[in-house]
């Protein structure tokens, strides 16, 4: 078909046709169909040729046009679409380098192949054009819910019609065995939305603890308002789940809001969640107080926080421990989750038990160290003596203090246990040595004797090897293997060296064997407080 002889505003009326069928700019459609008649017009001049298409956005006239650009000599290559500044005269007046020829070409026919090509473009234009709308149109509405319809189901996973296009629901992300078909009506929670080659993948989920947390945003107004603040969501997906919340206003309790009258609103949440019962607990800053409130409906007796190691021990009645830990560790796993610790539960009994043990343990240690009778052994241990150390280095008044012992008694327990102490540090260097430690190591200031004696029983006895030791080596530390916390048992973690003094003691051997610069160590620390005060007033800012 001639384009001369094709009704030019048939090009327009299809452009915007098509347009409002796919809900994008019709210049977008214009600009394909100019794409499309360009390569027409290239496959009848030659592909070599820089054939452009214009399309008149009023008229629908198509005019077609070839161009050349001056080259300098040296980067002539395509003689159809460049030429030199010599042949350049011919057509300009005053040709530059960079300067353009445009020239009008008789439109061509195309026939069946060029105009199966020019759809073929078409198509493929207002494909993109779609989903670069889709993309832009959802990337922004990550992290919030959204309503549609089912379409159809692939291997377990639901392919939901989210209006402007298709979203996925996996069905790892499902609710425990939640069947849909075609047309039913299905609210999801957006976790993701990616561009991708074929098109932009929004991935759905039901079972995301956010998605919890937005249903109650829709159900109560006082969250939508920020009177009253979700702070942290558990979730066993379809079973049960835990929620803090916290409210900035005194006069609004926030459980009661999140539970509403004669409990409507938290049962709207309920059935959108398939039954799954829901623990609404009050947040509190405090770790051991909010752990308390999390094991609900547990009672607990005791609570001892470790915050380095992130674990904490609860103790709870024998008659509690079952309803503590839940079926299949259900309620404990959730506070867990809910507080961000690793939380070990024991009876009152087993606590008792183990503290007894432990006692034993000190009133031996100062009846075989320190050549004590056992009355006076459990008296040291009853008054929270716990090392030989404690004794030896204490001020002599908390020794006065127990029922006893007078200046000459404290003075001589201080010096029998630091007689101890010597000899056990001596003995230690003394291993250290005939394991092969190395003078280097021994004048280290910050390590102990004992300590010499646990490096070199690992390999560590020069300070070159020392340097190269990483902090998590030395003070031990917990890594997250499969979703499960395993603990990494340091070197000198016998002796309490925390993570911040080991990283001080790799560091100051470093400097001394030449390694780091004591100057970039400033000047780094300079960047680093810059950075953070940049950070607090970037978060006063958005405050």
């Amino acid at each position: 078909m001639a384009i001369t002889s094709a009704n030019q505003l048939e090009l327009l009326q299809t452009a915007e046709a098509v347009a409002r069928e796919k809900m994008i700019d019709p210049g977008l459609v214009v600009e394909a169909m100019e794409e499309s008649l360009a390569r027409a017009a290239k496959s009848r001049y030659g592909a070599e040729m820089d054939i452009r298409v214009s399309i008149d956005r009023k008229t629908g006239k198509a005019t077609f046009t070839r161009v050349r650009t001056v080259v300098d000599d040296e980067d002539l290559e395509n003689y159809q679409a460049e030429f030199t500044v010599e042949q350049a005269k011919q057509y300009m007046a005053d040709p530059a380098i960079g300067d353009m020829f445009v020239e009008e070409v008789p439109p061509v026919e195309m026939g069946r192949i060029a105009a199966q090509s020019a759809k073929q473009v078409i198509l493929q234009r207002v494909r993109e054009a779609e989903r670069d709308r889709q993309y832009e149109e959802f990337k922004d509405r990550a992290g919030t819910i959204i309503n549609g319809m089912v379409k159809r189901e692939e291997y377990g996973n639901v392919i939901v019609d989210v209006g402007a296009g298709e979203a996925i629901l996996r069905r790892n992300e499902k609710i425990g065995r939640e069947s849909y078909r075609p047309n039913d009506r299905i609210r999801c929670y957006i976790k993701d939305v990616r561009r991708e080659p074929r098109g932009p993948q929004i991935f759905l989920s039901r079972t995301a603890p956010e998605f919890m947390a937005e249903l109650f945003k829709m159900e109560v107004p006082e969250i939508y308002d920020g009177i009253i603040e979700i702070k942290a969501v558990a979730r066993d997906p379809g079973s049960r789940a835990k929620i803090a919340v916290i409210s900035y206003d005194n006069s609004i309790d926030p459980v009661g809001a999140c539970v509403g009258m004669r409990g409507s609103r938290v049962q709207a949440v309920v059935n959108e969640l398939q039954g799954e019962k829901i623990d609404i607990i009050p947040w509190n800053d405090d770790q051991p107080t909010f752990l308390v409130n999390a094991l609900q409906p547990a009672e607990v007796s005791k609570v001892v926080l470790d915050e380095e190691a992130e674990r904490i021990e609860v103790v709870v009645p024998e008659e509690q421990l079952s309803l503590a830990i839940g079926r299949r560790g259900q309620n404990v796993r959730l506070a867990s989750q809910l507080t961000g610790l690793d939380i070990d539960i024991m009876t009152e009994e087993e606590e008792s038990k183990r503290r007894q043990k432990e006692f034993e343990q000190r009133t031996q240690l100062f009846m075989d160290t320190l050549d004590l009778d056992e009355f006076f052994a459990q008296l040291l241990v009853s008054e929270g003596f716990t090392s030989l150390e404690e004794v030896a280095y204490v001020e002599m008044d908390e020794l006065l203090v127990i029922d006893g012992v007078d200046d000459s008694t404290a003075q001589e327990l201080q010096a029998r246990a630091r007689d101890v102490l010597e000899a056990q540090a001596k003995a230690a260097l003394e291993n250290a040595r005939a394991l092969g430690v190395e003078d280097s190591l021994v004048g280290f200031e910050g390590l102990t004797p004992q300590m010499i004696e646990a490096l070199a029983k690992d390999g560590v006895k020069t300070l070159e090897d020392f340097a190269t030791c990483a902090d998590w080596e030395l003070a031990g530390g917990w890594t997250t293997v499969e979703g499960q916390r395993v603990k990494d048992d340091g070197l000198l973690e016998p002796f309490e060296v925390t993570l911040e003094e080991a990283q001080n003691l790799v560091m100051t051997a470093r400097i001394l064997l030449g390694w780091v610069d004591p100057a970039d160590l400033e000047t780094d620390d300079g960047e680093e407080e810059l950075a953070e005060d940049d950070g607090e007033e970037t978060m006063e800012a958005e405050a």
